[in-house]
């Protein structure tokens, strides 16, 4: 297997995540704005919002981060009592405004129709084809991912029955993996795919509703916990208050890799910390992959909680040895090559007089091309540690994911190709080991029949359709060739009908 040898290694993607508001009398877009302040980490390439005051929705959209896209003009400008918010990695469609999301539709009876999206599609070859046969491509501002036709076809649904009736009709022909929330003027809406892979959560406020991604998300605005979307289940939140309707039957498959890397800590999945499954995790790892060493270090953020467990269950003590700077995120300012060259430095540096002399332990919560691990271990021998073990609290990676995380492709995938042994000398570790899927399954505390663990095992739950049908640009030849009469959308903003005037 050929490897990789550029130093900076692209992240993983964290999907995206998604917010929504009913609470008249509130100041929704501030709400929203902290809801995806709280879930900046899991999409960090663009940042959105739509605002109802219920004569008429407001779209504002930017790439950039939740902090560069909103401040408090254009938040003050954004009045209603209804939004959903959204920030967003690419998974399917390319990094553009124009993919940024809530995507926007105009309703064929008036009003309008505004989503946001977390997951992604398998059938997205199908959909578009419905929506070209249908001719709703020319509406599309230039998109070109799922989110915009889920709501090309639910908008043109919507043309003799309610938005909630066209959506009952949409939702059983999307595959895939999906949390949706989406508006109109009036009503707040929420829906998860039949199998749960992404998690979406609903929360009371005094005067309304929010739903999100994660629970922190609710922490951050006030809301108290109620309960998770279910699997098949759609949310409806108006003037009469909450109902659900259960457009399909549930089939659990919720994804374990949220537990690993995805999820904030201070979330809560299936009734599960996300921090007390990565800290168990550890233990479980300690207890597996026991090593003679000095110290325990995480490589932060993500490690953190398991290098503690597995301190705690080693007896090795815990320590932190690298700094993280924490204000090196997704930047559109490149770094030179000789910045290039020093790859993990940008984010990482290690305390030598922690490291010096010592023979560590550090835990990561993943591999993916192994490139971070290995200008990670040089940077801490040249530091002076003695030995360096890699613990691992997650299992090989050995398959892309497909149903909303932008993992590499199977090629790139350093587990798909070498054993244990071959990644630890590609590394240049001591010794190297990973967490076994029954050890990370158990942590979670989650039946296996009931989880996600394709990028794992390579079997995946939800069938997928041919390869070369599969990939982030699979929609990109849509709307080549479209040309719109007339503008839609003037500095960031998507005028809903008689909402031109707004800024």
């Amino acid at each position: 297997m050929a490897v990789n040898d550029d130093p900076v290694e692209k992240p993983i993607g964290e999907e995206c995540g998604v917010f929504g508001v009913w609470a008249p009398g509130e100041d929704v877009a501030k709400l929203t704005y902290y809801g995806l302040y709280a879930l900046q980490h899991r999409g960090q390439e663009a940042a959105g919002m739509a605002v109802s005051d219920g004569a008429a929705t407001v779209v504002y959209k930017e790439l950039g981060l939740v902090a560069q896209v909103f401040d408090e003009s254009i938040l003050g400008s954004m009045r209603g009592h209804l939004a959903i918010g959204h920030c967003r990695y690419s998974t399917t469609g390319s990094c553009t405004w124009e993919n940024a999301q809530p995507s926007f539709r105009n309703l064929p009876t008036g009003g309008s129709l505004a989503l946001g999206h977390n997951g992604n599609l398998t059938n997205t070859h199908e959909l578009a084809r419905r929506v070209q046969e249908l001719g709703l491509e020319k509406d599309a501002m230039g998109a070109t991912n799922d989110s915009d036709l889920i709501t090309a076809l639910i908008a043109a649904s919507a043309s003799d029955v309610s938005v909630e009736e066209a959506a009952r009709t949409i939702l059983p022909t999307l595959q895939g993996a999906f949390s949706l929330v989406f508006m109109d003027e009036h009503t707040l809406y929420a829906a998860r795919d039949r199998h749960g892979v992404r998690p979406l959560v609903i929360g009371k406020l005094e005067t309304g509703y929010v739903v999100a991604s994660e629970t922190a998300a609710l922490d951050i605005v006030g809301a108290t916990f109620i309960r998770e979307v279910e699997p098949g289940e759609m949310v409806i939140v108006d003037d009469h208050g909450y109902r659900t309707i259960r457009w399909a039957e549930a089939t659990p498959k919720g994804c374990l890799f949220e537990y690993v890397y995805l999820a904030r800590p201070d979330t809560s999945i299936a009734g599960r910390s996300v921090y007390t499954t990565r800290v168990e995790v550890g233990r479980q790892l300690a207890f597996e992959a026991p090593v003679d060493a000095d110290l325990v270090i995480p490589v932060p953020e993500s490690g953190t909680p398991a290098a503690i467990g597995y301190a705690e269950q080693s007896g090795i003590p815990y320590g932190m040895g690298l700094v993280k700077n924490a204000y090196v995120g997704r930047t559109f300012i490149q770094p030179s090559q000789t910045i290039r060259q020093l790859g993990i430095r940008l984010k990482l540096n290690p305390l030598r007089e922690v490291i010096k002399g010592r023979r560590l332990v550090v835990v990561d919560d993943s591999i993916v091309r192994g490139n971070t691990q290995r200008a990670l271990i040089r940077m801490l021998r040249e530091a002076g540690a003695a030995e360096v073990h890699v613990r691992i609290s997650s299992p090989p990676v050995t398959d892309p994911c497909f149903y909303g995380i932008d993992f590499a492709s199977k090629t790139e995938l350093i587990a798909s190709g070498l054993t244990v042994d071959e990644i630890c000398a590609h590394i240049g570790a001591d010794s190297l080991a990973f967490v076994s899927l029954e050890g990370l399954t158990m942590a979670s505390t989650q039946p296996a029949d009931k989880l996600c663990r394709a990028c794992f095992t390579g079997d995946y739950p939800i069938a997928l359709p041919e390869q070369d049908l599969i990939g982030k640009h699979v929609l990109e030849g849509i709307n080549r060739s479209v040309q719109a009469a007339e503008p839609v959308v003037h500095n960031g903003v998507a005028p809903a009908p008689d909402a031109l005037s707004r800024p």
